[in-house]
């Protein structure tokens, strides 16, 4: 690359930036002015050394011919500015009198013409001027007369094959308005012999016309919405009119139910779309403002096949720049309207791509012709190309992730054995003999539980010696807790919304087995139900942050993220823009240039779907809030067991494994030789060195204990200061909910003969975490103690829960993750096969040159769960026989590190990362590579000084340690700016610099900052945002491993959890180390089918005997929540028609994609999904 080319991007002092002169008056530019601009246009050739003059002086100038309004719109400026960052770009703004008043020939003139029609606009003028001058055209203006006629927009529409609502044009002559094709009912009319039964819409001809009616039926009322052009806060009223207008010319079309909302799309040329949802404006008349009185827009991910209607409407209207409505109604996507030139409002996202578009469209189709010194931009997301660990290149095809959520507040749990009559009923009606077991959530639900408890301690009061059961402590906490829980106000901790809280039932035929000796009711025959009832557990505000800067974070894994501008050798300026200052923005793009195929999937719990939406919110820099993000964005994927468990139905393995648990750490004397074989066969080092803090189970235990009713007595006293009357904690927790959580893991954790209840152990840590971490403000005595016991304890029983010999890890972790697995080896088949349909297409050969193709995708899958869902699929890669540890060095250094790490916390990652070698033979099995990657997610107390340390990310991506950066690579980050949302005023915290990780040059490294705090807590409050010596980093949130001179962070001004309920701080997350980076598809694709078979196979046995279970209760049931079947949609290749007026792209290639959820349509051995 030349010189010149390689500064062709940047001349951000000088913004070449004219609107006319002073005073709304303008002049004409002179041949002298065009020639200095130019070099292109003028009347009389100059002589030829003056044609040939200095080539760094030539420009391009883009001019502007539009309505002042528009032309000084906040949108339209911050894109000129950012297109005035192209060295050789100079954008001209034509003044609205000369558009209005001066002849053509007096216009200024231009290259390139941004042109487009609005109200008051002279249109005839402007394609004089386009006749007169030729320049480029970014948007055709002989198209624009169709635009304005909705009769010719439908017509233009219904030839290239695009869906848009049934419709009949009804034109009437203004002389004889009377005469024309229309017969008028009570309920519908009659257009042309077209009949549309209300309701139906009627549109004005003319585009510019907003006036738009619905007319509704007699049956729900009559009447009609009026539209009309936003006033204030108001876009449409309701009329009770119900006749049709007698007067004008009107489109007549069918009304589609869509679920409230419009999506509204804008192109910018056919490869790129941004999309936003709105309030309809049909639905209430109401604009929905946020804070600062902008109109609320959420974001929406386009499905392929819209994706390709965005570009067929692009190119059929010839509108480079161009917004149209889609309607979402019965599974299709209908346009409705196409409104031309228009632009995103209040997306700094959105203006950085449109500038970078745009300008790289003019250089691309006229520095040729000005012999203006510019290569055409390999851009990063034509092809995510990154470095192999063998120094070659390869294309990043498909990311898999599983996350674990973010810190939430301590789930409760209260279990009981009941038998009455009223619960089996209530079983019966919401299907639970259909698989023997059934979740509650819904209100209504809820509702019916507390009237059974209601009910049957009435009849306990009434009738002491009636036969009820249900013990009467555990119905008047099941009564306390609901009745609590739902009186709370939506800020208070615990809310029960419906999202953070369940009631489950399940089946048992014998009923209850007793766990161990000391249970002192003897057993009743029969069948009953163990009804579970669960609350708390809710994603806090911290674990929103760490969820959102998490996603962030991971745009680094992409291509183009990981680089400014200049390493990526990308010639244009727009990676320097707003949201290109730190890593990621390669992604981003990708995104939006329909190129990365994105699917996020959630449990059915609220901490982890909310998760997930935060974790959008941050990997495509959303903005707003999350409810809207995770209506939109975020599947539910609460069927088959894909994401969602039911801890509390334990397989005969799990069960025999937890009674061997209990029966260990029952024994009051210290941990022997046969006591560590017994309890780590694997040798893990985390669990030996956890067994050496306890010692002692019992005596341990006891200690907790004591240390609890501590607690539970500091808390009181605190209660009876009158200084701690409003005394509000984390989360708005007050004392009194604090007391009751330690009060009954205190009655609940020592049992009635003085034995110790280890199930009750997560609970106490989860408990002490939560309050050592949130409320350290209150200084309660001990906690440090209670946490380092309790965490010694839970080291143990939380993975070993999960099986303690390595053939029971498998069979419990086949029983939790099994369709996950599938559904993973689906997603990497998926792949593959889309590169093979491909390759059929005569796009294949093109895509080694980096041209774009939205039949070129990159996969990425996010899963979001639960700990025993990351804990299973772990087991299954550690213990599944993937590799052998003997024979493979990396392998055995993944499986030491992995057995030291202690606790898989909050934001645990395993992902999955799928290459393609396009220079290996397509048969041969190193054409696919596989890299596998974890995280134990977010650091805990004192974790800094025990950490086990990894090998980095991709650690063998570059063999030179000296600082080489390949396009695309993940080094050199030291060019990147800072964030510019962290150049708030930082609050430095000083600490001891650490050792430096020995890593290679090319890895993405973190370093773990070390903590010289007497707590030892790793937290920070805010980002530092100076540029500092790798020796020397400022603190900051650990997430992925990045070089030290990188450091990225949302700063808390930018959140609304900005100084969110006291001073509780944000913990760190460590970074991806690589697992394994050179295993074939191959390889992985057979350890997943064995592991799919042998699981299935064992699953079959076990639905076989829970069948036989049922036999009594063989009646039809009703599924709780309804679940549609997906219904897999064939890829299609439908290559768009070339346009002449556009021709920097080549024709399209779109998958579509099928439904949102996947799909076992029976529980089988044989799992079947559908591709997504």
């Amino acid at each position: 690359m030349s010189k010149s080319s390689g500064q062709g991007m940047f001349n951000s002092e000088l913004p070449q930036f004219l609107i006319g002169s002073e005073g709304g008056e303008s002049r004409e530019l002179d041949d002298t002015d065009m020639r200095k601009i130019s070099g292109h246009y003028g009347e009389e050739e100059e002589e030829e050394e003056e044609e040939d003059e200095d080539q760094s002086e030539r420009q391009i100038v883009v001019g502007i011919c539009s309505m002042m309004k528009k032309s000084k719109s906040k949108p339209m400026t911050e894109i000129l500015e950012r297109l005035c960052k192209f060295e050789y770009i100079t954008v001209v703004i034509f003044p609205e009198e000369v558009i209005l008043n001066e002849p053509v020939e007096k216009w200024p003139l231009c290259d390139c013409l941004i042109s487009f029609h609005s109200k008051g606009f002279a249109l005839d003028k402007a394609v004089s001027y386009s006749k007169l001058r030729n320049p480029l055209l970014i948007n055709d203006l002989d198209m624009q007369y169709f635009i304005q006629d909705r009769r010719e927009v439908y017509r233009i529409l219904q030839e290239e094959g695009i869906d848009l609502p049934r419709y009949a044009v009804l034109n009437r002559d203004p002389d004889r308005p009377e005469e024309c094709n229309l017969v008028e009912s009570e309920d519908h009319v009659e257009v042309n012999g077209e009949v549309f039964h209300k309701p139906f819409v009627e549109k004005p001809v003319s585009a510019e016309d907003h006036n738009v009616y619905i007319y509704y039926p007699t049956s729900a009322g009559g009447g009609s919405q009026r539209l009309f052009r936003k006033i204030g806060s108001r876009s449409s009223v309701y009329s009770p009119e119900s006749t049709v207008r007698k007067t004008g010319s009107y489109i007549y079309e069918e009304f589609m139910p869509t679920d409230g909302t419009d999506v509204k799309v804008y192109t910018v040329g056919p490869d790129y779309a941004h999309a936003e949802a709105r309030k309809s404006p049909a639905l209430d008349g109401k604009v929905e403002r946020d804070s600062e009185g902008k109109e609320i827009r959420y974001p929406v991910m386009l499905t392929a096949m819209e994706k390709l209607v965005a570009r067929k409407v692009c190119l059929a209207f010839k509108q480079t720049v161009c917004g149209f409505d889609l309607l979402r109604a019965n599974g299709h996507s209908f346009v409705c309207d196409v409104n031309g030139f228009s632009f995103v409002k209040n997306s700094m996202k959105y203006y950085d791509d449109c500038a970078k578009v745009l300008g790289n469209m003019v250089m691309r189709e006229l520095a040729p012709q000005l012999h203006i010194p510019w290569s055409i931009p390999m851009e990063a997301e034509d092809i995510p190309i990154v470095p192999t660990t063998s120094g070659t290149m390869m294309e990043l095809r498909c990311v898999i992730a599983v996350i674990r959520h973010g810190d939430r507040t301590p789930k409760q749990k209260m279990k009981m054995e009941v038998r009455n009559a009223l619960f089996f009923e209530l079983f019966e009606k919401y299907g639970g003999y259909k698989s023997g077991k059934l979740k509650l959530k819904k209100p209504k639900q809820l509702q019916e539980v507390l009237d059974i408890a209601r009910q049957l301690l009435a009849e306990l009061v009434l009738h002491n010696d009636c036969e009820i059961e249900e013990k009467k402590s555990k119905l008047e906490q099941l009564k306390t807790v609901l009745e609590m829980e739902s009186s709370l106000n939506d800020n208070q901790y615990g809310h029960f919304s419906g999202i953070n809280r369940k009631v489950q039932l399940t089946y048992l035929p014998n009923g209850q087995p007793k766990a161990s000796s000391e249970e002192e009711d003897a057993l009743k025959e029969g069948p009953s139900l163990l009804l579970v009832l669960k609350w708390g557990g809710e994603l806090t505000p911290a674990g929103r942050v760490q969820a959102e800067e998490l996603g962030r974070a991971f745009r680094c894994m992409y291509p183009g993220g990981q680089d400014s501008c200049r390493s990526l050798g990308c010639e244009s300026p727009i990676d320097c823009g707003d949201y290109a200052g730190f890593p990621g923005c390669g992604l981003l793009r990708l995104h939006s240039t329909y190129r990365h195929d994105l699917k996020i999937y959630a449990s059915d719990e609220g901490r982890v779907q909310m998760t997930a939406a935060a974790f959008a919110k941050g990997l495509l820099a959303l903005e707003g809030e999350l409810t809207p993000i995770l209506v939109q964005m975020v599947k539910s994927a609460n069927m088959n067991g894909l994401l969602d468990s039911d801890s509390d139905s334990l397989t005969d393995c799990q069960q025999r494994v937890k009674a061997r648990l209990h029966e260990i750490m029952q024994k009051n004397k210290d941990f022997n030789e046969e006591d560590y074989s017994k309890l780590a066969p694997t040798g893990s080092p985390s669990l030996v060195n956890s067994m050496g803090v306890i010692f002692n189970p019992v005596s341990t235990c006891d200690r907790v204990h004591t240390l609890i009713k501590s607690l539970t007595c500091q808390i009181c006293k605190r209660l009876e200061d009158p200084k701690s009357a409003d005394l509000q904690l984390y989360h708005s927790e007050t004392l009194e909910l604090m007391l009751q959580r330690w009060s009954k893991l205190e009655r609940d954790f020592r049992m009635k003969n003085g034995r110790y209840d280890i199930s009750k152990i997560p609970d106490i840590y989860d408990c002490v975490k939560y309050d050592t971490q949130h409320n350290s403000s209150l200084g309660l005595e001990d906690t440090l103690e209670l946490f380092r016991l309790s965490r010694a304890l839970a080291d143990i029983i939380i993975p070993q829960e999960y099986g303690i010999t390595k053939a029971e890890k498998l069979d419990i972790a086949s029983a939790y993750c099994l369709p996950l697995v599938k559904k993973i080896q689906l997603d990497l088949q998926r792949t593959h096969e889309d590169e093979a349909v491909n390759k059929l297409h005569p796009l294949w050969f093109r895509y080694s040159r980096g041209v774009m193709s939205p039949g070129r995708h990159v996969r990425t899958r996010l899963y979001f769960t639960s700990e025993s869902h990351v804990h299973s699929l772990l087991n299954i890669f550690r213990y599944g026989g993937l590799l052998d540890e003997l024979k493979d060095e990396q392998w055995k250094q993944a499986m030491d590190y992995l057995s030291a790490v202690t606790e898989l916390n909050y934001m645990t990652q395993i992902v999955i990362m799928l290459y393609e070698d396009n220079n290996k033979d397509p048969s041969s099995e190193e054409r696919f590579h596989v890299e596998l990657h974890f995280s134990p997610g977010v650091k805990g107390c004192k974790d800094e000084e025990n950490a086990p340390m990894g090998f980095g990310f991709r650690p063998a991506s570059s063999e030179n340690h000296e600082m080489q950066t390949d396009p695309g690579s993940l080094e050199d980050l030291s060019q990147d700016e800072p964030d510019r949302a962290a150049l708030t005023e930082p609050i430095s915290i000083q600490r001891k610099s650490p050792l430096i990780r020995g890593r290679k040059a090319g890895s993405m490294e973190a370093l773990s900052e070390s903590n010289t705090s007497s707590r030892g807590l790793a937290y920070r409050i805010f980002p530092s945002t100076s540029r500092q010596s790798p020796e020397i980093k400022p603190s900051g949130l650990e997430l992925l491993s990045m070089p030290a001179v990188k450091r990225f962070s949302v700063s808390y001004a930018r959140h609304p959890t900005n100084g969110f309920e006291g001073c509780s701080l944000v913990p760190s997350i460590y970074p991806l180390e690589t697992l394994h980076n050179s295993l074939s598809l191959k390889q992985v694709d057979e350890f997943l089918t064995t592991l799919c078979k042998n699981g299935s196979e064992t699953q079959f046995k076990r639905l076989k005997s829970l069948s036989a279970m049922f036999e009594s209760h063989s009646q039809p049931s009703i599924d709780v929540d309804n679940q549609e079947t997906p219904i897999s949609t064939p890829v299609q290749n439908q290559p768009a028609s070339q346009s002449l007026w556009y021709t920097s792209s080549p024709p399209s290639t779109v998958s579509s994609s099928g439904p949102s959820s996947p799909s076992v349509p029976e529980p089988s051995s044989n799992f079947r999904f559908n591709s997504e």
